[in-house]
């Protein structure tokens, strides 16, 4: 079974330079949707996040 790569907030601010919070706003603003693992735990899918900026 071949697993999904994703990203968790941390892994976004860090490759990406954006802010924690700006990350939530875009999830607010529906343009990345998240993935609940847990009640603890959020991932995104990374092709949508690539998509969003401009990586693929």
């Amino acid at each position: 079974m071949k697993s999904k790569k994703v990203y968790r907030v941390k892994d976004i601010v860090e490759q990406f330079g954006v802010a924690r919070s700006t990350v939530w706003l875009y999830v607010k603003e529906k343009k990345l949707t998240l993935i609940k693992i847990s009640s603890r735990v959020t991932v995104f899918d990374a092709k949508e996040v690539h998509r969003f900026f401009g990586i693929e």
